[in-house]
């Protein structure tokens, strides 16, 4: 029996990153749904949920702030990892309050990401930041 994978959605306005985080992700043995805006994400989330979201902070339209929101209006928990290229002091605690599973700074390392997935889904709470 093969054990499922886990789901894991990029909502990034920047198509460089969605391929960039997409490919990483799926060597690393990861399912990928790639989204280029928060409102296409959330349309999307009829369908099924991820099991966890690598969110951009930053996006024309709806933010990443936006769409963690609209997930926790809905009732919607999933693990959200943010990551921006911003280096706004006060993000990682405004995230942190908006209930993220991670934060990461741009540019990060592969196993930088990697392991606040794996924090995120395999410790539904867990915390995670890189300054």
């Amino acid at each position: 029996m093969e054990s499922s994978k886990v789901l894991a959605a990029i909502v990034d306005d920047e198509l460089p990153v969605r391929k960039a985080v997409g490919r990483l992700l799926r060597s690393a043995g990861l399912e990928v749904q790639c989204f280029g805006s928060g409102a296409e994400f959330i349309d999307a989330l009829a369908g099924g949920r991820p099991d966890c979201v690598i969110l951009d902070v930053h996006m024309p339209g709806m933010t990443g702030f936006d769409v963690q929101a609209r997930l926790h209006a809905s009732g919607i928990r999933l693990p959200v990892i943010f990551i921006t290229a911003f280096d706004d002091p006060d993000a990682a605690q405004r995230l942190e309050q908006a209930g993220a599973a991670g934060f990461l700074r741009k540019p990060f390392t592969d196993e930088e990401l990697l392991q606040a997935i794996r924090l995120a889904v395999g410790a539904g709470d867990s915390k995670t930041e890189r300054r």
